[in-house]
Order: structure tokens, then C-alpha cells, then sequence
């Protein structure tokens, strides 16, 4: 496998790439936006070959502890160490790929041009780039067409195909089942197992139900800013 890593399953042993995170510790974490307390005191654990769903009512705070982890948003409170590279938010973005609930791809490029500035700035080839993570997404009939005209579930294939393009260690999706049609559903579904087997830590804030049961997700129940269940 590329990498060094083996298949996800029982008695695999995973073999970790310089700088990968291994496992995300998230420490008596709070968050506040002015006077209103999104996070309180929340501790939870993220380990690789691990698919976690984030669940629970709107405005819990599962879309504030993904961006926590994801460094989009610095704790108010607490700790967030990516093992074994500690605390270093910088590096830890290097590990991290993102799929927002918004595609936030640029409207005036092709979906091509999107994932391929992507990995140019990975300092990857964008060529075999593209070709590998297009396939992966079954973006070959829309790529070349610029963002601006495509539907929501072509621009989250081409925001996925992004958020794959250098391989992260660590996969996080802000509700990416939103408005999917059925055919982009089941790709991305397709596309989570994978990652799961590939290693990564893959965490999903969800609303659709019965979803994590049926892909064998752990699920974090999250509400009024603290971690009822996980």
C-alpha cells in the first residue's frame, strides 16, 4: 500500500508516515463567542482506522468542535495534541483535510483547476494528483466544467476530491450529506469506508439517521456544548 499502510482489519498493524497523526486527544475544551459558551469542557478521543459521527440537535456545538480540531477555530480553554506530534496546530494542518458544508470551491475555475492548485500547494504533481483523486470522487464527466455551473453534488465530489488530494491523516466533513443525490450519497459513503481502511481519523458531523449504524461508525452524541455520549 502506499505509504507503508496495510488494509484496515483485525490484526492489521498500521505503519505511520513521518508526521501523521495517530490519535487526537481533545482536553477539557470550551470555546466562547463572545458571551455564549459553545464548548463546555469537552474531552473526547479520535484514534485512526476510526470513523466517529458527531450527532446531535442544531446548534450543540458538533460544527465548533469540528473546527477546533480542524484549527479553524483555537479553544477558548483546554487542549487539542494530535500524537505524536503534540499540540502544534500548524503542523496539524498539514495532516488535515476539509470538506465544509459549503463546497468553497473558487466558482470561476474548473473543478480540475480547484483540486490541482490544491495539491500544487501540497507540492504535489497536480496532474497524477487530479487523475487519482478524480477517480476516487467519479468526477470525470464534470471536472473540466467550472464550479460555478455545477449542481451541490458535484461541487462537494470536487470539494472531497480536495480535501483527498495529499492523503491526510485526518479527514473531518461538516454535514457533507446535505442535499446530496442519491448517486454523490453513495460515493461519499463509499469514500468514508475507504479512508477508514486507508487509516485515517475520520470524523463526520451528521444529521441523516440510521447512517452511522449502517456504516459501522462510532457515534459522539453532542448537546448544549458537552459530550453526552461517546
Amino acid at each position: 500500500m502506499p505509504g507503508g499502510r496495510t488494509p484496515f482489519g483485525r490484526g492489521v498493524v498500521f505503519v505511520a508516515r513521518v508526521g501523521e497523526v495517530e490519535r487526537i486527544e481533545v482536553r477539557a475544551v470550551t470555546r466562547l463567542f463572545g458571551a455564549t459558551l459553545a464548548l463546555r469542557g469537552v474531552s473526547v478521543d479520535f484514534a485512526r482506522g476510526e470513523l466517529v459521527f458527531l450527532e446531535g440537535p442544531n446548534g450543540a456545538g458538533k460544527s465548533t468542535l469540528l473546527a477546533v480540531v480542524g484549527t479553524v477555530l483555537a479553544p477558548s480553554s483546554g487542549t487539542v495534541h494530535y500524537h505524536p506530534n503534540g499540540p502544534d496546530r500548524e503542523l496539524a494542518r498539514e495532516q488535515i483535510g476539509w470538506v465544509a458544508h459549503e463546497s468553497h470551491c473558487y466558482r470561476e475555475l474548473t473543478g480540475r483547476q480547484n483540486v490541482e492548485l490544491a495539491a500544487r500547494l501540497r507540492g504535489l504533481d497536480p496532474r497524477p494528483a487530479w487523475d487519482a483523486a478524480c477517480a476516487r470522487v467519479g468526477a470525470s464527466s464534470f471536472g473540466d466544467r467550472r464550479v460555478s455551473t455545477l449542481s451541490r453534488g458535484q461541487k462537494q465530489r470536487i470539494a472531497l476530491a480536495r480535501a483527498l488530494v495529499h492523503a491526510p491523516s485526518i479527514l473531518l466533513l461538516d454535514e457533507p450529506f446535505s442535499g446530496l443525490d442519491p448517486a454523490s450519497s453513495e460515493r461519499l459513503e463509499a469514500v468514508l469506508l475507504e479512508e477508514r481502511e486507508r487509516g485515517a481519523i475520520v470524523i463526520v458531523v451528521n444529521h441523516a439517521p440510521g447512517l452511522a449504524d449502517r456504516l459501522g461508525a462510532r457515534t459522539v452524541r453532542i448537546e448544549s456544548g458537552r459530550v453526552v455520549s461517546a
